[in-house]
């Protein structure tokens, strides 16, 4: 099953425009997949593979003549996992600035290691994307709407990888293979993660916690490490593409919490692997965790995709009311309430309403779509 995938045609639009294009995101999630299938059409594509010996070697500190060997008759260069390759920066450089008439494609799974690394050397000479697992969007339009909507529960306990959409029946060894692989091997790998255990130990303390309000002083009695690891840990997951933040909005009320932070996972499957629980949403005590981490999850990745300048927050007081989910666009507050039932109630939020002049709306399964499509 080929997933149609929204980056696509950007990236289409920006090839041969004498910038690099960079595309970063977790493992697995179709980066080469979708690479290999837009440079299919060109006759002349070198493909480089980062996690080869002999092709680091070739690419570390080469000079513009040795690079010309490498490159040879090829239009199109494309070097996959290049977070491997030390001095991928100067030699990206060297490639667009000397060699005008080749597209170069960079991808890898470090969003940290490769904007360390080409950040300096490719300023302004650059066109990057992320990419994410699957979005509902995409999904409908490989599948068809009615059958999305059949497999939504589904999708809620494993997540929207590919590989796991693509192989229905083996989702639970597909996901600890991919977890094993990228969690527990690729980022000790590619970080500065020394307590391989303390890892394990966070991520799954995270996965309990998913939706709710962290503490970093709680997290770290609770490891037993100090407070500063746990928010380096967190990076390195955020950077890794495992979880993402969310922090409190606070402007006008005076009983706002500033500073408060939620964490999400990018993936429910993944989030599930961790705890390992892969129980039918209708057994699950967490239902609403998973459905409200999936709403959030969907719309980070659909704006990320096609409206990157909204800013994403929660809303809490000292008085304990909440709102699960708003949005800040030119200045205008969206806010939403997340539940699964669309005759939940909900609070009014007065005071909310007429600081931020807003309503709340209501997302629950049967409007859902409204949000991510």
């Amino acid at each position: 099953m080929e997933i149609k995938r929204f980056l696509k045609d950007r990236i289409i639009e920006k090839l041969f425009k004498n910038k690099a294009i960079i595309l970063i995101g977790a493992r697995q999630i179709g980066k080469t997949t979708l690479l290999n299938k837009l440079l299919s059409v060109y006759d002349n594509t070198l493909f480089l593979d980062g996690d080869d010996r002999i092709t680091r070697e070739l690419l570390q500190n080469p000079s513009t003549e040795e690079i010309r060997n490498i490159i040879g008759n090829h239009a199109i260069v494309f070097i996959d996992e290049v977070q491997r390759i030390e001095t991928i920066g100067i030699t990206s450089k060297i490639i667009v600035d000397q060699f005008k008439d080749v597209q170069l494609v960079l991808s890898g799974s470090s969003a940290f290691d490769i904007k360390n690394k080409t950040s300096e050397s490719l300023t302004g000479r650059k066109w990057e994307f992320t990419m994410f697992p699957i979005t509902w969007k995409e999904l409908e339009d490989t599948v068809g709407y009615v059958k999305s909507l059949q497999q939504l529960d589904l999708r809620l306990v494993y997540g929207m990888y590919p590989e796991i959409i693509a192989h229905p029946s083996e989702e639970k060894e597909r996901l600890k293979q991919l977890v094993d692989s990228y969690l527990y091997n690729d980022l000790l790998a590619f970080s500065t993660i020394k307590k391989p255990d303390v890892l394990e130990k966070l991520l799954k303390a995270l996965a309990f916690q998913m939706g709710s309000e962290v503490s970093l002083n709680e997290l770290a009695q609770l490891l037993n490490v100090d407070k500063n690891t746990v928010a380096n840990y967190i990076q390195i997951l955020e950077k890794g593409y495992v979880i993402f933040t969310l922090s409190g909005y606070s402007k006008n009320l005076r009983n706002e919490l500033k500073f408060a932070k939620k964490i999400y996972f990018w993936d429910n499957g993944v989030r599930n692997t961790i705890i390992n629980n892969f129980n039918p949403i209708e057994m699950r005590n967490d239902k609403g965790e998973l459905w409200e981490n999936f709403i959030i999850s969907e719309r980070l990745k659909k704006n990320n995709y096609e409206n990157p300048f909204v800013k994403s927050y929660f809303w809490r007081t000292t008085s304990q009311q909440e709102i699960d989910y708003i949005e800040l666009e030119n200045e205008q507050l969206t806010a939403f309430e997340i539940k699964t039932n669309e005759n939940a109630k909900i609070r009014k939020f007065e005071k909310f309403k007429e600081a931020y002049q807003t309503d709340v709306k209501l997302i629950h399964k049967k409007n859902f779509r409204d949000l991510l499509i």
